[in-house]
C-alpha cells in the first residue's frame, strides 16, 4: 500500500521545494508536483499536453478528470510506499475527486495534508521574484492566489474534521521548513 502525504500552499509558498529536498534526504519517499506532470505533459507536446496548457496559461485548475488520472497513476507507479504530493488539492472537486478515489481503490492511504503557510505578500515577492515562465506575473499571480484561498478554508475543514491537517508556517529558511516537515512525516510512518 502506498502512503500519501498532500502539501497544499499558496502559490510562492515553498511547497515543492520543501517536498523536493524531503525526498532527497529520503531513500523511501518519492514526491511528486501536481505542477511538473502537468508541465511535463505540456511539454511533450502530446493532444493532452496542449488541452492542459490552455489551462495552465491563464491559471486556471486543470480538469479533474485530467488531474486525478495523471496523479493517482504516478502514485502507484512509485518505486517506493511513501509519496509526498504537492500542489494538490487546489479546489473542493478535487478533494471530493479523490476521497472518492481512495474509498474504491485501497492501494493508497492519504496519511496526510500538510498545508505551507505564508502571507499573500511573502508569496506575491517569490513568485514574481522567480520568473520561471509565463505564468510567473502580476495578472495570473494574481488569479491564481483567488483560485486557491476560495476553497481553503473548506479544505482545510474537511481534513481537520479527518484529523489529517498539519499546518506548519512556510515563513522561515528553507531548512527550517523542511526540518519541521520531516519530521512530522517521518512522524507518520
Amino acid at each position: 500500500m502506498k502512503k500519501l502525504f498532500l502539501i497544499i500552499g499558496a502559490p510562492g509558498s515553498g511547497k515543492t521545494t520543501d517536498a523536493e529536498l524531503i525526498a532527497k534526504n529520503n531513500d523511501s519517499i518519492t514526491h511528486f508536483s501536481t505542477g511538473d506532470m502537468l508541465r511535463n505533459e505540456v511539454a511533450s507536446g502530446s493532444e493532452l499536453g496542449q488541452e492542459i496548457e490552455s489551462y495552465i496559461s491563464k491559471g486556471l485548475i486543470v480538469p479533474i478528470n485530467i488531474a486525478i488520472t495523471t496523479i493517482t497513476n504516478a502514485i502507484k507507479s512509485s518505486v517506493t510506499d511513501i509519496v509526498v504530493l504537492d500542489g494538490y488539492p487546489r479546489s473542493i472537486e478535487q478533494m471530493e475527486a479523490l476521497e472518492n478515489f481512495l474509498q474504491n481503490d485501497t492501494s493508497i492511504e492519504l496519511v496526510s495534508v500538510i498545508e505551507v503557510a505564508v502571507s499573500e505578500e511573502t508569496a506575491r515577492e517569490r513568485v514574481l521574484g522567480r520568473s520561471r515562465g509565463a505564468d510567473d506575473n502580476t495578472t495570473v499571480f494574481n488569479n491564481r492566489m483567488k483560485i486557491y484561498l476560495e476553497p481553503l478554508q473548506e479544505i482545510q475543514d474537511f481534513y481537520r474534521s479527518k484529523k489529517k491537517l498539519e499546518v506548519i508556517s512556510g515563513e522561515g529558511t528553507i531548512e527550517e521548513i523542511v526540518t519541521t516537515m520531516e519530521k512530522f512525516v517521518n512522524s507518520k510512518i
